[in-house]
C-alpha cells in the first residue's frame, strides 16, 4: 500500500479543513454493492473525466492466472532473492481483491475458477464457476470491457499464453454457458449457445465476430474446427477470421513483420503455449535439491515470449490510436500457465511462467513511462495451492526443494491433492497494484467486480 506522510505542525482550521476535504476527494473508494451477482461501479458513468476527456488514453490489464501471494513470493525468492524486487513489486499503489464467485441464486461460492473471476472484472458482475460473461441465474450475456471499449472507439487487444479461447481471454470476447465450449466441435455443454439454437456459437466464433485488433496466444486447434451453422457453415473458424480481415501469424518472425493496418491473429500453439522452464515435479517425501532448467526443449524456437507478444501488441495498438479523438486502447495480458503448472505441482514450470509474466509487466511499465496517460493494473484471478515451507518440514502432500539464484534452499509444498491428483485453487484475496490515472482506485480491499468500474472510469466508458 502507498504511504501517506504526516506533519507535526498545527495548521489553521481553514487549512486543515481544506486538506481533509482534498484527502477525501482523492482517496474516496468507489461505491460497492452487497448484491452477490452484482459489483461496484457496474454501470456507473465515469466521474473523473475532465473537460470531456477521459482520465486515461490507454489501459493495460495484466492477469497472472493462479498468481497468489505464495506464487509471487516463490518466484521472487528463486529469481531475484528474498530481498529483491520483481517488476510487479514496483507498483507502489496496491491493495487486495476478493475472488469469490456465486451460485445460480447469487449466494457466495468461496473458491472461484478462472471463468467466473474473469467475468467479474470483464463485466462487473459475478457469475457461477465455469460460465463466461453470462448472468448466474438467467444465463444472459453481459456487456464486456472489450465490447464497450470498441463501441467507444478504442483499439482493443488480448494476449495470453493459453488458447485465445480459454476462460480468461474468452471473458472479454464471448458469452457461453460453459468455458469448455471453445470451438464448434465442443458445444456439448452449451446447447443454447449453438448457432442452430439461435445462439452466437462457440468462443472462437464469437471472438472473431468481436474483432479485437490484436489477439495473440495459442488455440490453433480450435480455429481449425469447422463451423456447423450460420453464414460460415462448412468453413473453418480460421477461414472466418481471414474473411474478417485478420492476418494470421504463427511465430515470432511473422509477428514482428505483421502489418499495422489490419487486425492480427497470432496462433503460436495448438492449445497452450509450451512453458519456458522445466524441472522435476513435486513428489511425496520431496525431491532432491534442484535448479530449474530455463530452456524447454519442447518449446519451438520461434515461439514468442509473453513479453515479446505484449510488446508487439502495444506497437500494433499504438499504431491504431485515433488521432482525431486521442483515444488509445484497452489491452489485457494473461500469464496463464502459472495456474496450469501449479495444478500439476510443477514448481519450476510455475516459477518460470511467473517470471515470464513479470517480464511482460516490465514491458507494460516501460510503455507507460513513455505514455503517461496509461493506466497499468496488475492482479491475479485467484490464489493457488503453493506453500513455502521450512526447509526441514515434511509435507503431508507433495513437495520439492529448489536451489535459488542466491544459493538458498526453498521447500515448496502442494497438499490439496495426492499423487496423480490435480492441485486446487484457493479462496484467498489476491494482490492488485496499479500505476497511472486512477491508480488510487485499487487501494484497500476491493471487490473483484470493481476493476470493471475502474477501467470504465479510466477510459470514459458508459
Amino acid at each position: 500500500m502507498s504511504r501517506t506522510s504526516t506533519r507535526r505542525g498545527r495548521p489553521g482550521r481553514r487549512g486543515a479543513a481544506l486538506a481533509a476535504a482534498l484527502l477525501v476527494l482523492v482517496t474516496l473508494p468507489a461505491a460497492s454493492t452487497a448484491d452477490g451477482a452484482g459489483g461496484a461501479d457496474q454501470d456507473r458513468a465515469p466521474t473523473d473525466t475532465v473537460q470531456g476527456r477521459a482520465p486515461a488514453d490507454n489501459v493495460i490489464l495484466l492477469i497472472g492466472d493462479g498468481m497468489g501471494d505464495a506464487e509471487i513470493t516463490a518466484a521472487r525468492d528463486y529469481s531475484v532473492g528474498a530481498a529483491g524486487r520483481l517488476a510487479l513489486d514496483t507498483l507502489d499503489t496496491s491493495g487486495r481483491r476478493t475472488t469469490f464467485s456465486v451460485d445460480e441464486r447469487g449466494r457466495p461460492v468461496y473458491v472461484t475458477d478462472s471463468a467466473a473471476d474473469a467475468t467479474a472484472w470483464a463485466t462487473g458482475r459475478r457469475t457461477v464457476n465455469g460460465r463466461v460473461s453470462k448472468t448466474p441465474g438467467t444465463n444472459r450475456p453481459l456487456p464486456t470491457l472489450l465490447e464497450k471499449a470498441r463501441r467507444h472507439g478504442y483499439a482493443t487487444g488480448s494476449v495470453t499464453t493459453a488458447s485465445v479461447s480459454d476462460a480468461t481471454p474468452a471473458a472479454l470476447t464471448a458469452h457461453v454457458t460453459d468455458r469448455s465450449c471453445k470451438g464448434p466441435a465442443g458445444m456439448a455443454e452449451c446447447p443454447a449457445d449453438t448457432r442452430a439454437a439461435g445462439g452466437a456459437g462457440s468462443v472462437v466464433e464469437q471472438t472473431v465476430a468481436a474483432r479485437p485488433d490484436v489477439l495473440l496466444g495459442g488455440g490453433a486447434d480450435h480455429f481449425a474446427q469447422t463451423v456447423t451453422d450460420g453464414p460460415y457453415r462448412g468453413r473453418t473458424v480460421l477461414e472466418q477470421a481471414r474473411a474478417a480481415g485478420y492476418q494470421v501469424v504463427r511465430d515470432r518472425a511473422e509477428l514482428t513483420a505483421a502489418r499495422t493496418d489490419r487486425p492480427v491473429l497470432g496462433l503460436f500453439a495448438p492449445d497452450y503455449l509450451p512453458v519456458e522452464w522445466t524441472g522435476t515435479p513435486a513428489a511425496p517425501g520431496g525431491t532432491a535439491p534442484q535448479r530449474c532448467a530455463v530452456h524447454n526443449p519442447a518449446r519451438p524456437a520461434g515461439t514468442p515470449t509473453l513479453a515479446k507478444s505484449t510488446r508487439a501488441a502495444l506497437g500494433q495498438l499504438t499504431a491504431r490510436r485515433d488521432r482525431a479523438t486521442g483515444k488509445g486502447f484497452f489491452l489485457q495480458v494473461e500469464g496463464a500457465s502459472i495456474d496450469d503448472r501449479a495444478h500439476e505441482a510443477d514448481p519450476c514450470g510455475q516459477i518460470g511462467e511467473t517470471v515470464a509474466f513479470d517480464r511482460a509487466v516490465a514491458v507494460a511499465l516501460a510503455y507507460a513511462g513513455h505514455h503517461p496517460r496509461t493506466l497499468v493494473i496488475v492482479t491475479a484471478d485467484h490464489g493457488h495451492a503453493t506453500q513455502i515451507l521450512p526447509e526441514g518440514a515434511r509435507s503431508a502432500g507433495l513437495s520439492s526443494t529448489l536451489v535459488t539464484d542466491e544459493g538458498g534452499r526453498m521447500l515448496l509444498g502442494y497438499a490439496t491433492a495426492g499423487p496423480g491428483g490435480t492441485q486446487e485453487h484457493t479462496g484467498v484475496t489476491v494482490p492488485v497494484a496499479a500505476r497511472g490515472p486512477l491508480a488510487h482506485r485499487v487501494l484497500g480491499l476491493r471487490e473483484n467486480t470493481e476493476l470493471f468500474g475502474t477501467v470504465c472510469a479510466a477510459l470514459g466508458l458508459r
